[in-house]
């Protein structure tokens, strides 16, 4: 691959249509890598350096090149604006079924999973509690209930962007959405616009409605039967993602670590750290 050269990427059967998946290093144990709503491969890739073995990236579905879900016919959208997850295959149990796929296609022992891909892989191990010999999840944002915060209206505000394609509104969105002390920087800015420009007029602004309103399990004294070894990591100032989510994860889980992080943006101000949690841990 020469400078400046995307990363090539190829096609996976998954259960409701292709999803793009990326394989990257060589060799034991193989790691899958879930992002989050909105997110892509490349924000995802970052917390696999360090990461000893083969690492597996993948778009979930209407992400990048994965095919976007076809709602139920004859779907009703309530007044609230948000139509249900199932009847549009946001569902939660709709996203782990795409990482299981990628999963089990690829040999994957071990899993880290951001905010959505978190409760995607919260999901496998309620269903699976021994699926994987090692787990991260990252800023995950709810577990067995529906989640009522002021996220919620800039998601459903986020979703008008993405489906309006205005580039540049969009991504003064994303941009009031980083910590206040990153807003300045010119690397984020530019992450920003770039998130924008692949965001626009894709299939993610149902997901941005949807998804926000449902939650990953039913019940989570069931993760009590997960014996592999989990790393939490949280953030504190994170409305979105709020810290006591992953210390609830953490005390339900049967073997544990909750790393919580002061504010500033996990991969903007306290990237080093993030890396080197993710990577002892996997490498253990």
């Amino acid at each position: 691959m020469t400078a400046g050269q995307a990363p090539r990427t190829h096609l996976l059967d998954g259960p409701d249509g292709p999803l793009e998946v990326l394989q990257t290093g060589s060799g034991e144990p193989t790691t899958v890598f879930g992002h989050g709503l909105a997110g892509t491969i490349d924000t995802t890739r970052p917390f696999a350096t360090g990461v000893r073995g083969s690492k597996v990236f993948l778009h979930f579905r209407g992400h990048g090149r994965s095919v976007a879900p076809v709602p139920a016919a004859h779907t009703s959208t309530p007044a609230d604006g948000a139509p249900a997850a199932h009847a549009t295959g946001w569902g939660y149990g709709s996203l782990a079924a795409d990482l299981r796929r990628v999963a089990d296609a690829t040999g994957a022992t071990r899993a880290l999973g951001v905010s959505m891909g978190a409760g995607a892989l919260t999901r496998i191990l309620s269903e699976e509690p021994d699926r994987f010999e090692r787990v991260v999840l990252v800023i995950p944002a709810v577990i067995d209930a529906v989640r009522e915060d002021r996220a919620l209206d800039r998601m459903a505000a986020m979703a008008q962007l993405v489906e309006s394609g205005d580039v540049e509104a969009l991504a003064a969105s994303l941009l009031a959405e980083q910590p206040p002390q990153v807003q300045g920087d010119r690397h984020v800015q530019v992450w920003c616009a770039q998130q924008a420009r692949q965001l626009v007029g894709t299939p993610v602004g149902t997901a941005l409605r949807a998804l926000p309103h449902e939650y990953p399990i039913e019940d989570r004294s069931v993760l009590a039967a997960v014996e592999a070894p989990v790393l939490l990591i949280g953030q504190v100032e994170d409305d979105a993602h709020p810290a006591h989510v992953a210390a609830e994860l953490g005390e339900a889980l049967g073997n544990a670590t909750v790393e919580i992080l002061p504010p500033g943006g996990l991969m903007w101000s306290h990237r080093t750290r993030v890396r080197s949690l993710v990577a002892d841990f996997l490498n253990a």
